[in-house]
Order: C-alpha cells, then sequence, then structure tokens
C-alpha cells in the first residue's frame, strides 16, 4: 500500500469537504441577509428558508405571483383571466355567481405528479418532505395565500388530505380539529368551503369498502370519520358534503353479496342524513357517481344508476348529484349527457370540473380546455337556474411534467377562462333562439291537443289506435342535426 499517495488523497478530500462547509456557510449567510433586507420572507426551497423551522411560518408562498385581473381576450399575459370577468352580469347573474368556482386542495396542494410507473415530480419550495401536523399548517397557509390571489373564494377538502392520520381515531380527530382551527381563522368571513368530505379510500381498513365492507368494524369506523367530517366542514362554513364511493363496489360477484352491500350503503346514507339535520348542517348531501377505477364495478355507476338507487331507498329529498366530467366518459357518456340525466331528474347539485384524454381509459382528473365542452356544460346549468349552493369545483391536477409552482396559476386560470368563455357562447346560443327554435319545431307535432293530453297521461292505446287509422302512414320530418351542429358551432 502507497501510505504517501493515501496521505495526499486524504488531505486532499479534506481542503473539499473544508471548501463545501465555507460554501454553504456563505450561502446560508446571503440568503439570511436576504431574508433580512427584503422585507417579508418568501418560502424558498434551501436551508436557509423560515418554511422549514415551523408551521406557524406566516411568509409568502407565490412571491413573483400577483393577484390575477381581468385583461380581456386580446391579453397574452398567462397570469390574467380573458374571458373570466367576476362582476360581469351575463343573463342577469354575475360570472362570479354563475360559476362559484372552487379549488380542490388535494389536487393543487397534496398533488405530487407521481403514477404507478414513477416516482413524485413535484417538489414544491414550502415542503419538508414529512407528513406532519406543523406541514399540514403551513399547506394550508399556502392554500389561502393561492385562494387570494386566484380571487377564488371556496375550496374543497378531504380530511386526511388537510391533516394527518393519527395511531388512534382520537388522535386523528385532534390533529384535524387543530389544522381546522387555523383553516377557520384563516378563512375570515369571506371564504369557506363549497364541500367537505371524508377519505374513505385510502387506508388498507378500506379495502373491501367503507359503507359497503364486510366488516361492520369498518362500517362503524366510515361512520365515525364521516361524522367528523361533516362537523368541521359545518363548522367552517360549507354548502355541501360529498360522498365519493371509489371502494363501494366490487372486484368479484362470485365472493360478493351486492344486495346486501347495497342496503347497507343505503342505511350509511340514511345515518349521514340524520345526522346533518341533527347538528343543523343545512349544506346539500351530494353522491358522486363514478363507473369503476379503484374498483372493477362501483355501485353508482353514473347519474341514472346513482338516481335510482336514491329512489329505490327513498333518499331523493335527501340528496343530489356531483358531476364530474371525467367519471362522465368513463362511464360511456358526455358531460353534457350526465348533467342533463340529473338535472331532469332534479338532482344536479354540484360539477367537479374535469375532463379526461379520449385516448386514456383512466381518470386523468384534466383541466377542462375544450370550448365545446364547456359550452354544452353551462347550457345545462343555465337550464337548470346555476348551481348554487353547488358550484365547479377543479377537481384537476397539473400533469406530471408541469412542475413550476405558477404552473398551478396558469392551470386554474384555463380552466376558470375555458368555462367563463362556455358561458358566453350558451349566453349567445340562447340569446339567438336559433338552436331553441330548432328543437322545438322538431316536437311540434306534440303542441296540439292529442299531444298535450298524451303528455298529460289522459290517452289511452284504443285512443291512439283510432289516430292511427284516421291519420294514416306518418310524414317523418328531418331532425336536422347538421343544422343543430351549424347553429352550435357558429357560437364558439
Amino acid at each position: 500500500m502507497n501510505f504517501g499517495r493515501e496521505r495526499n488523497q486524504l488531505e486532499k478530500m479534506g481542503k473539499i469537504k473544508g471548501g463545501k462547509i465555507l460554501l454553504f456557510l456563505l450561502c446560508l449567510n446571503i440568503v439570511t441577509f436576504g431574508v433580512i433586507a427584503d422585507g417579508p420572507p418568501t418560502c424558498p426551497a434551501d436551508l436557509g428558508g423560515e418554511c422549514n423551522n415551523s408551521g406557524e411560518w406566516k411568509g409568502e408562498f407565490f412571491p413573483g405571483i400577483p393577484k390575477i385581473k381581468y385583461e380581456g381576450p386580446l391579453s397574452k399575459n398567462p397570469l390574467a383571466y380573458k374571458w373570466y370577468n367576476a362582476e360581469e352580469e351575463i343573463l342577469g347573474k354575475k360570472m362570479k355567481d354563475w360559476m362559484r368556482f372552487s379549488v380542490a386542495f388535494w389536487h393543487t396542494f397534496r398533488g405530487t405528479g407521481g403514477d404507478p410507473f414513477g416516482a413524485p415530480t413535484k417538489y414544491w419550495p414550502w415542503e419538508d418532505g414529512t407528513n406532519s401536523l406543523a406541514m399540514a399548517k403551513r399547506r394550508m397557509r399556502a392554500n389561502f395565500e393561492f385562494l387570494d390571489k386566484l380571487g377564488v373564494d371556496k375550496w374543497c377538502f378531504h380530511d386526511r388530505d388537510i391533516a394527518p392520520e393519527g395511531k388512534a381515531l382520537e388522535e386523528t380527530n385532534a390533529n384535524l380539529d387543530e389544522v381546522v382551527a387555523l383553516a377557520k381563522e384563516l378563512q375570515g368571513t369571506k371564504i369557506h368551503p363549497l364541500w367537505g368530505t371524508a377519505q374513505l379510500f385510502f387506508h388498507p381498513r378500506y379495502m373491501h369498502g367503507a359503507a359497503t365492507s364486510s366488516d361492520v368494524g369498518v362500517y362503524a369506523y366510515a361512520a365515525a370519520q364521516v361524522k367528523k367530517a361533516m362537523e368541521v366542514t359545518h363548522y367552517l362554513g360549507g354548502e355541501n358534503y360529498v360522498f365519493w364511493g371509489g371502494r363501494e363496489g366490487y372486484q368479484s360477484l362470485l365472493n360478493t353479496d351486492m344486495e346486501r352491500e347495497l342496503d347497507h350503503l343505503a342505511r350509511f346514507m340514511e345515518g349521514a342524513a340524520a345526522y346533518k339535520k341533527k347538528i343543523g348542517f343545512n349544506g346539500t348531501l351530494l353522491i358522486e357517481p363514478k363507473p369503476q377505477e379503484p374498483t372493477k364495478h362501483q355501485y353508482d355507476w353514473d347519474a341514472a344508476t346513482a338516481a335510482n338507487f336514491l329512489r329505490k331507498y327513498g333518499l331523493t329529498g335527501e340528496f343530489k348529484l356531483n358531476i364530474e366530467c371525467n367519471h362522465a366518459t368513463l362511464s360511456g357518456h358526455s358531460c353534457h349527457h350526465e348533467l342533463e340525466t340529473a338535472r331532469i331528474n332534479g338532482l344536479l347539485g354540484n360539477i367537479d370540473a374535469n375532463t379526461g384524454d379520449p385516448q386514456i381509459g383512466w381518470d386523468t382528473d384534466q383541466f377542462m380546455t375544450d370550448i365545446a365542452e364547456a359550452t354544452m356544460v353551462m347550457l345545462s346549468v343555465i337550464k337548470n337556474g346555476g348551481l348554487a349552493p353547488g358550484g365547479f369545483n377543479f377537481d384537476a391536477k397539473l400533469r406530471r411534467e408541469s412542475t413550476d409552482v405558477e404552473d398551478l396559476f396558469i392551470a386554474h386560470i384555463g380552466g376558470m377562462d375555458t368555462l367563463a368563455r362556455g358561458l358566453r357562447n350558451a349566453a349567445k346560443l340562447i340569446e339567438d333562439g336559433s338552436l331553441a327554435e330548432l328543437v322545438s319545431k322538431r316536437y311540434e307535432s306534440f303542441d296540439s291537443e292529442i299531444g298535450r293530453q298524451i303528455e298529460a297521461g289522459k290517452v289511452d292505446f284504443e285512443m291512439l289506435e283510432k289516430k292511427a287509422f284516421e291519420w294514416g302512414e306518418p310524414k317523418v320530418a328531418s331532425a336536422k342535426q347538421e343544422l343543430a351542429e351549424m347553429i352550435f358551432q357558429s357560437a364558439l
């Protein structure tokens, strides 16, 4: 062994380590000086940033991002609204009242960009890599700064997204109470949740479902979790409470008693409706249909299935539906179809505003950017008279490859502008009247006396047979689909 060479190598390593330490101290000094010299601290991703010290940190999370303003369609500013003008009136109502936009806490502040094939890609500057209570409070502060700069006064959450789960339910509830107390303080009087919900799908205890679990202990635990989540939603001034049954379904019917599980689900919903009244919560209870993923078959497959479930168990007066556009396409429908199905059944309560990729067969939760789709969505909303006390929640996430903090703003601005443009287009179609006239003309034969009697349920088959003999072979008119599409496209 060459001891001289080894000694030289050790001396070189010592110099390198010493240089690294000096460089670290110099950087730390620069960062500290910058914080002192530049006023209120920001939230840098470095060892000197105050974000890493305490959950009570009160600096700026989005330095360099201004409050987002409306600049009009000609603006090239990515951090400005081109179509969404909150105070502008459309069809007698302000745009902000038609939209009632909400930010989803889970995608915006808990989304990592990870997928089954790859590690997380998003490392927001304020994150410290933990799921601690202090970190939960820091995220909550970031949430309210984001809402303020975006100009949105509503947010949505799952209980486990905003506060960490403890070793026992009592500790978990205490964690939630602590974070919710901070949220109550931060939201003030102008901001409140559009809705809250309980996360009943991630933890292994829910692998067989929650309300449809084969284990009565899991059923009870899920009820306790919903009870607490509903209480904090009420405390924060939430306007709705959502049930998304991601695990309420089956993987195989061979080992499943579907009838019993559906009965259990109904009893669970009855219990939720009863507790809502007991605590004086006036918010709307919403069921969010989805056909599958993560289960092979989810019991509230689509709007029609969910409506049938509510009717069968006498729950139509207690619940409405939260329609998610990406879930609609997964069930083989358009979002417009699902909205109309919910609307004509008196069940349209809220919209999770997102979309999916037609080339991909799973729930991609993308921000809606299709103007035609947004226009059809807004036609249903206008026919419904609006969504209040529901609204549009952006259950949408950045793409895995979008990793800049400003991308969070750009994505929401794009989604809000798309729906605002859809509202303007829908208003054009309604004010023009050509499309409505085409539809009315198509059904005008039912405006006759016999047609009105049929619609009133006052005509039997004998009478209809007499009319068929009297009229002879019907002359069926064109449906004018191409003209309808032309009229629709002219408004985009």
